[in-house]
């Protein structure tokens, strides 16, 4: 292939080596090339990437990405985790006999296990499918390939699960229209979008950019495979793409990515913000859509009739997806009312002390509530040792701090902190009930500041004292990844 060398020895992938980094360097530089073609031509249809997707290169960093991911400890159908296999003679077999199966025709995916796992702190099951390891290989590899395309092709106004982009972003762009007299918010929910994405309109979108029907047949059996539920039995996939499944993010941003082309599209037919100024001064609105995977707002400046509309012009863009609003979920709310997005509640309120209204970003009570109920779950037994409890308090605490750190969070910071504080005592008391608070304090309360439990090295993390930033709409700056690649291989 352009750009690979014409080696056809799988890379050893059984740790960091010199051979994998030389790898996954030829594939930076074949996806950069692929990236800047889509840019340069939007209607251009791919041929020819079947020979990427199983190319030694490709397969040798997508296994070391699925090694390294999360979800490596899960086992699918197979029953075999991810993470399980490392002994290089094993990668190396599992690499070529998927490539061999892959170059003959014969590979077909497995259907994916059903896993149901709480929604948020809502009382509700989300289901996942989780691939077998082969599946996630070659998913992994289709991702390489098909990602640099398609996000050449991407409006920036949708963050999620795409790369160099994050949550912050999406609400960072979402203060800084609604300081510039966005204040009308249509808030959306989808209903079960991942599993209701109509099949033919998803291959649909994908046709628009990829020729190779090699490609196209592996994706739609990936739609396809099936999924096996707990009691063994295996259910078709009609429609959807599984969450769990490494492509199915990618898959859901290119279907949904309609949405975005629709507000895009009405944004710039106005061409500059003196014209969409003008408009709006002759009683018409100007939209502002900002999307993380299937959670959106759609920013008004306007009034509430022009966001009322949007009820009926959403819904009408997502119909030939499949896809529907749940109405009991999505709303039309003023911006001093306040909505909760990604984790944050954004609402304009008068500043303290003064007559002038600002946007705030900040926890909101649902995602307060549900770090707190994670650190009751983790308090909740006495069964372990002080310091292993403060490593994984730690690890959670420290993740939601740095999440939310970016808006106006150290009042709640500091109520975290010290419920923390209370619980982690209350948990020593329950551990220790024949010691006093004095002995407590000499043995367990050595930290400082302000008795911090510790034990063996390890303190409790201090919630109270972790910096608030604000965190700046980057606008259009934001890089792909690709972007400051060499496209040809270095002398």
């Amino acid at each position: 292939m352009p750009g690979l060398s014409g080696q056809e020895a799988l890379v050893n992938t059984g740790g960091p080596s010199a051979e994998l980094y030389e790898a996954e360097r030829r594939v930076l530089r074949m996806q950069a090339k692929l990236h800047r073609w889509a840019a340069a031509d939007p209607g251009r249809r791919f041929d020819d990437l079947f020979n990427l997707v199983t190319h030694p290169d490709f397969l040798a960093v997508a296994w070391d990405r699925v090694r390294r991911n999360k979800g490596a400890r899960t086992a699918g159908v197979d029953r075999v985790t991810p993470r399980s296999i490392s002994d290089d003679a094993a990668v190396a077999a599992l690499l070529s006999e998927t490539r061999q199966q892959l170059k003959a025709g014969v590979f077909t995916p497995l259907p994916v296990r059903e896993r149901m796992i709480p929604k948020g702190n809502t009382g509700k099951l989300r289901r996942l499918g989780i691939p077998t390891a082969a599946d996630r290989l070659v998913q992994a590899s289709l991702k390489l390939v098909l990602e640099p395309i398609f996000e050449a092709g991407f409006k920036p106004v949708s963050y999620g699960f795409r790369p160099k982009r994050r949550a912050q972003d999406a609400i960072a762009e979402i203060h800084y229209f609604a300081t510039k007299g966005y204040h009308w918010v249509f808030e959306a929910d989808i209903t079960a979008c991942f599993d209701e994405i109509s099949h033919p309109a998803l291959m649909s979108r994908v046709r628009d950019r990829i020729g190779d029907k090699r490609v196209l047949a592996l994706v739609k059996a990936f739609l396809k495979a099936g999924i096996m539920t707990a009691g063994g039995q295996v259910r078709d996939s009609v429609t959807g793409t599984p969450q769990g499944g490494i492509l199915s993010p990618l898959l859901a941003n290119i279907a949904l990515s309609v949405l975005d082309e629709h507000f895009c599209a009405k944004w710039d037919a106005h061409g500059t913000g003196g014209r969409r100024a003008a408009h709006r001064a002759r009683g018409g609105a100007t939209y502002r859509i900002v999307r993380y995977a299937d959670d959106f707002v759609v920013l008004v400046s306007g009034s509430q009739t022009h966001a009322e509309a949007l009820w009926d012009e959403v819904a009408q863009v997502i119909a030939p997806l499949g896809l529907h609003l749940a109405e009991a979920k999505s709303q039309v709310c003023h911006i001093d009312e306040g909505f909760d997005f990604l984790g944050f509640r954004i609402q304009r309120r008068t500043k303290q002390g003064t007559s002038k209204k600002y946007v705030y970003t900040y926890p909101s009570k649902k995602a307060l509530a549900a770090i707190k109920d994670k650190v009751r779950a983790i308090t909740h037994k006495s069964d372990r040792a002080l310091a292993l409890l403060l490593r994984h308090l730690n690890l959670v605490l420290r993740g939601w701090c740095n999440y939310f750190r970016h808006g106006v969070s150290a009042a709640t910071f500091q109520y975290l902190d010290y419920f923390v504080w209370c619980r982690v005592t209350r948990w020593l008391r329950k551990r220790h009930p024949q010691a006093n608070w004095k002995e407590l304090r000499r043995r367990f309360l050595t930290g400082t500041p302000g008795q911090r439990p510790a034990e063996d090295g390890i303190m409790l993390f201090l919630a109270g004292q972790v910096p608030v930033t604000r965190y700046r709409w980057r606008a259009y700056s934001i890089p792909a990844p690709w972007a400051s690649i060499a496209t040809e291989p270095a002398s």
